[in-house]
């Protein structure tokens, strides 16, 4: 029986996680969809860059699931990337699905279902805290950028795209 029976399952899922990770903010579901950084800032009331969105990309060398947890207000430079992890190719919705576990547009940064080589914005780590998807896309919760790296185990890396 799940301890959260208002939230949808995969918002369920990450409330468990959460729960056993000793994590003091609850899921928050948005009237509003949160498929995007500005909608979820909107209904969150805080600024896009605050928003923690994961963008998931495909490693070519070994089809793994790459995902960068980025400030909401960066576009993520696919070749800083690369040059971390290896050439990237596009990841679809099945790709996403399947390797993560969340549909597009929800996609939590923790409990993912496969092993997944995961980069964290420095640009993350200004805010006191910062809002990410909870495995839904009206689903999110409350982090600090400390909390975000200990509970992904994920480097911290120069992932923004600057434009000169």
């Amino acid at each position: 029986m799940s301890s959260h029976p208002t939230l949808p399952d995969t918002a369920q899922r990450v409330a468990v996680l959460l729960q056993q990770l000793a994590h003091e903010h609850a899921i928050v579901m948005l009237p509003e969809t949160g498929k995007t950084s500005a909608e979820a800032a909107a209904g969150l009331g805080c600024s896009v860059a605050e928003i923690a969105k994961s963008i998931v990309f495909r490693r070519l060398s070994d089809n793994a699931a790459v995902m960068v947890v980025a400030s909401g207000s960066n576009r993520v430079d696919e070749a800083k990337v690369a040059a971390l992890v290896g050439p990237l190719g596009k990841a679809d919705a099945k790709f996403v699905k399947e390797k993560i576990g969340y549909a597009i547009g929800g996609v939590c940064p923790i409990g993912h279902v496969e092993k997944t080589v995961m980069l964290i914005d420095q640009d993350l780590l200004q805010y006191a805290a910062v809002w990410a998807a909870a495995g839904h896309p009206h689903a999110v919760f409350k982090l600090t950028p400390a909390q975000l790296i200990a509970m992904t185990q994920a480097p911290v890396a120069d992932i923004a795209l600057r434009v000169a």
